[in-house]
């Protein structure tokens, strides 16, 4: 009998500790801020604050808490619309419903995979002319590449409607220059386990508006009165950040750009050895930004190559390597069917596309050479 052994796992996206981390939960264990809030949280929220170059930041225990929060602070209700790009995990657009408020999904545009300002533009136009303009536009900035903010920006000023910039994907990515997650009236990151830098669980909500994020925090916190006995006149949330958590996230965020030359470099790689492959198509990077990489994304043109995605993921999985579709849809999915949707253009919707055609690759920024050659061979051999 002939027993074949299991190769060793490649997974999509694993945290890739520092070294560093447990100096801060110690010294949180040291002086028993184990619970939410204490030294670590402030400090982590200075520091990132700093990094990225926005007045101030809150630390909570989610991007979607983060998210949930900004619509909160820009008064979204029950009736009342925002607009959210529709390619995207469906935590970008869960909050709008938290609220009771609808959302209305935008199309992707080629360049970024992002938010078409093609369809928000005729969006903003359809809600101008009847008098219903969305209360706030949640723009995703997709596996780490910033969406086209200048043409976005000038869009919701000329309407005077807040973004809130779901950068959960792309901390340590700029767009000329500027920090990816600073361009709206907020900005949100992730520290999921599957993120560029891990908390475990937790995120930030950013922003140069210091009094509302002093208002965040008191969401946050149940929304407790100031009083000597517990007392709540506004309805609050269980959202802010563990001291240990936040210990974590300084660690991390001392290493982030290293993890994204890290993933930069693999993202190098996968294009050196499939790009000049006819029908793979690999996610661009617009011109005046960098990407974080945060994970490596392409298309695969199936008339060109012959092999269709699914075959190609269940090659990938029969070698134990862990590959990924592109996120579906958000107007495609059955919990928002019915919602409003504005395509690139009348005949082009450019997320769909992406969605039939876009795999990810396995992009660990501890992930080994040898074990990216193993992902790049298995495609080669299946080609």
């Amino acid at each position: 009998m002939v027993i074949t052994q299991q190769k060793n796992r490649i997974f999509l996206s694993t945290p890739h500790m520092s070294g560093n981390e447990q100096k801060y939960i110690q010294d949180a264990f040291d002086t028993n801020w184990i619970a939410p809030l204490g030294p670590n949280v402030d400090a982590f929220e200075e520091e990132l604050a700093s990094f990225v170059g926005t007045r101030d930041a809150a630390a909570v225990s989610s991007g979607t808490a983060a998210i949930h929060l900004a619509l909160r602070l820009l008064d979204v209700q029950k009736g009342d619309k925002v607009f959210c790009s529709s390619l995207t995990f469906i935590a970008s657009a869960n909050p709008i419903m938290y609220l009771g408020a609808e959302p209305v999904f935008i199309d992707s545009e080629p360049e970024t995979w992002n938010m078409s300002p093609q369809a928000l533009e005729r969006a903003l136009s359809d809600a101008h002319k009847e008098g219903k303009l969305p209360k706030a536009i949640i723009t995703v900035n997709l596996y780490g590449q910033s969406a086209k903010m200048d043409e976005i920006c000038s869009l919701c000023n000329k309407y005077n409607v807040p973004i809130i910039e779901d950068a959960a994907e792309s901390l340590g990515s700029t767009y000329k220059g500027k920090a990816s997650g600073t361009f709206g009236k907020f900005g949100i990151y992730s520290f999921n386990g599957n993120k560029i830098i891990t908390t475990s669980g937790g995120g930030m909500l950013v922003s140069d508006d210091v009094e509302a994020l002093k208002k965040a925090r008191f969401f946050a916190t149940q929304a407790r009165d100031v009083a000597p006995h517990y007392q709540h006149s506004e309805m609050g949330y269980n959202y802010r950040m563990s001291n240990i958590l936040a210990g974590i996230g300084r660690a991390q965020l001392e290493v982030l750009e290293d993890r994204v030359k890290a993933r930069r470099l693999i993202f190098a790689r996968y294009y050196q050895e499939l790009s000049s492959i006819p029908g793979f198509y690999f996610m661009p990077e617009l011109e005046n930004t960098q990407s974080n990489r945060w994970l490596t994304a392409l298309t695969i043109d199936e008339k060109e190559t012959g092999i269709s995605i699914q075959s190609l993921l269940e090659a990938l999985a029969e070698e134990n390597i862990e590959a990924r579709p592109v996120w579906k849809p958000l107007h495609m999915q059955p919990l928002f069917e019915g919602m409003k949707y504005y395509s690139h253009s009348e005949n082009d919707h450019v997320a769909e596309q992406l969605f039939k055609t876009g795999i990810c690759l396995p992009s660990s920024s501890n992930m080994t050479e040898i074990e990216q050659q193993r992902v790049i061979q298995c495609i080669k051999k299946f080609l």
